[in-house]
């Protein structure tokens, strides 16, 4: 089993009033990025529904830099009706979020949750201050 010193939280830069689920965000990592499969371990469309991303076990594709050693999360949303970066979480999103990362933390205790911006000030992402999760 991997290290995992980080759970990182992202927002997938979707406009509000628009839809990325799961699958579709899956297949533009796989189509457009190259990636094997979708770079997160976990994505929260705006249901709330927690979908699986890739295993824990495996490193992700979500933070330069950061992947050998993280979890990445990402919700559906993050920007307004006009495309800027905007905290755009339901309030199911926001539950599950919680529930999420608190569950996570009793996995891997020893892990700092920060969102993306804390680690590459060049990104809005995830457009809120994931440090106070916990």
């Amino acid at each position: 089993m991997r290290t995992i010193t980080l759970l990182i939280i992202h927002c997938s830069a979707t406009p509000e009033g628009r839809n990325l689920d799961f699958e579709t965000c899956r297949m533009d990592h796989i189509r457009h990025r190259g990636f094997r499969d979708i770079g997160y371990h976990y994505y929260i469309t705006r249901d709330g529904i927690i979908h699986q991303g890739r295993p824990p076990e495996q490193v992700g594709a979500h933070c330069q830099g950061h992947n050998r050693h993280s979890l990445g999360i990402c919700y559906e949303g993050g920007l307004d009706a006009a495309g800027h970066p905007c905290d755009t979480r339901t309030p199911q999103q926001r539950e599950s979020l919680q529930r999420l990362v608190r569950e996570l933390k009793a996995q891997y205790p020893k892990a700092l949750v920060v969102g993306h911006h804390d680690l590459n000030p060049q990104k809005a992402c995830p457009c809120f201050d994931a440090t106070k999760l916990i």
